[in-house]
């Protein structure tokens, strides 16, 4: 997980070792394709996370009352194109409605741009709820989310 962590860190952000185990052991919900993970995870986080600095996740918190943040989703670029990501979120969405959490946010870099995380978005239902620019200033983000009510999209 970490080495394709760190091939995508423009679209995500830089782990190492240890925010990964920290980020690992206090999530709402990890999802892996492949063994390991070696063609895919995703890590979410619900609302009740105590300790997570992370400004997206804040943004959230803020804002809602209950929901499930994704904080990353990472597909290996051999196997883009071939459903994974969707059945990540296919499994994310699955397990968030059974447990009666009403909505799912991430965001989406739009500085530098990720245009195919947008088009995944998009084709998944989610909207523009927000916008912001981190801090450092190198990073502009669209915040998106999407009802679990009539997933799937």
């Amino acid at each position: 997980m970490l080495a394709l962590n760190a091939a995508n860190e423009q679209e995500t952000s830089p782990l190492d070792a240890a925010a990964l185990h920290r980020l690992v052991a206090g999530c709402w919900h990890l999802g892996l394709a492949g063994p390991d993970g070696q063609l895919g995870f995703l890590i979410a986080l619900d609302e009740t996370h105590p300790d997570y600095a992370s400004p997206n996740y804040l943004w959230f918190k803020a804002r809602y009352p209950r929901f499930i943040y994704i904080d990353r989703v990472v597909v290996s670029a051999a196997a883009r194109g071939r459903g994974v990501a969707r059945s990540l979120y296919d499994e994310l969405f699955r397990r968030a409605m059974a447990e009666g959490v009403p909505l799912i946010g991430c965001e989406v870099n739009s500085q530098p741009p990720n245009p195919a995380s947008d088009a995944f978005h998009a084709r998944l239902g989610f909207a523009d709820i927000g916008r912001a620019a981190l801090p450092g200033g190198d990073k502009l983000v669209r915040y998106l989310a999407r009802s679990t009510a009539d997933w799937p999209a």
